[in-house]
């Protein structure tokens, strides 16, 4: 069995048009989306198996767009997210318009990875040096059958938006940078260089813009898909007949690490991370990637690099 590890995209929330929406327009000089710059980043730290979870209903825009370049340089497999996928009978809400989340997304995979495999979301920047770390830890995994989990820490201040509130992961965690609790920190907002949320209780409280936060960057080994089967079934039963209910990956792996099933490590970065919460944010994004095109992080054309020829 080919145990090289693997990269998990979740894509099915782009929509039918693909190039259309606000989150994967173009933002490099040769009209480069984010998830092209993730894609680069990912193949140049050795990722050799890509596997994007997208609706059946755009997978022919997926595949024209970017499928049928990048399936000629690395193995390329899609998932599919659907309203009905990884049910197991439970009766389909009639109101239901959606997909169930982040957790749902990386359940419909679990007839194509077998190995350890890290997950990205199609649409936010992580920066090279996120899938270097990764890579590290996914192939020190893969060596030595270590069933620890990781996910890739960012600095708070390193994560904001300055175009309105934002909602962020912030991790607790002990001396040995294992995760012990993500919590949500929901109305985030620069306000007179302060970074401030709304607390619970409705109170304004500030943090440092220092924290370690979550940005939906995990690696997993395979056995995720069983704890993410019995989660999910339990969440059905819960939650499943609010039309919006939605099954996330934190709350899984915070039930897991709490419980004592597993173990996350924190793999700290000092990357930006961005993406496009607003539309005032793309000009950000824009200006960002020409920062790095200037800094010989990434050539002027993307596609030529990466693909040659294709």
């Amino acid at each position: 069995m080919n145990n090289q590890p693997t990269l998990l995209i979740l894509a099915a929330g782009m929509g039918s048009r693909y190039g259309g929406l606000k989150q994967i327009d173009p933002v490099g000089p040769h009209d480069e989306r984010i998830l092209d710059y993730s894609l680069y980043d990912a193949i140049r730290a050795g990722f050799q198996k890509i596997v994007f979870v997208i609706r059946r209903s755009f997978e022919e825009a997926v595949r024209n767009a970017i499928g049928s370049k990048l399936e000629r340089i690395v193995e390329t497999v899609y998932a599919y997210q659907e309203l009905d996928s990884c049910l197991n009978g439970f009766p389909l809400p009639s109101d239901r318009q959606k997909p169930w989340g982040t957790g749902h997304a990386i359940l419909v995979a679990q007839d194509i990875i077998n190995q350890p495999f890290a997950v990205i979301n199609a649409d936010d920047y992580y920066g090279p040096n996120a899938y270097r770390i990764m890579k590290r830890h996914l192939d020190l995994t893969a060596k030595n059958l270590n069933s620890e989990y990781a996910m890739v820490g960012y600095v708070l201040h390193n994560t904001l938006s300055e175009h309105g509130n934002v909602s962020r992961g912030v991790c607790q965690y002990n001396s040995d940078l294992y995760l012990s609790e993500i919590v949500e920190r929901t109305g985030l907002s620069v306000q007179g260089g302060r970074i401030v949320f709304t607390n619970e209780e409705g109170m304004e409280q500030a943090l440092t813009g220092d924290e370690i936060v979550s940005m939906n960057l995990w690696g997993f080994t395979p056995d995720i898909f069983g704890h993410l089967q019995r989660q999910f079934a339990l969440f059905l039963r819960k939650e499943g007949h609010k039309q919006k209910s939605e099954f996330y990956i934190p709350s899984v792996v915070n039930n897991l690490v709490q419980s004592g099933q597993k173990r996350v490590r924190i793999l700290q970065t000092t990357d930006r991370w961005f993406g496009v919460t607003y539309q005032e944010d793309r000009r950000f994004v824009q200006s960002s990637i020409r920062k790095l095109i200037q800094e010989k992080v990434y050539p002027e054309n993307l596609w030529k690099d990466l693909f040659g020829q294709f």
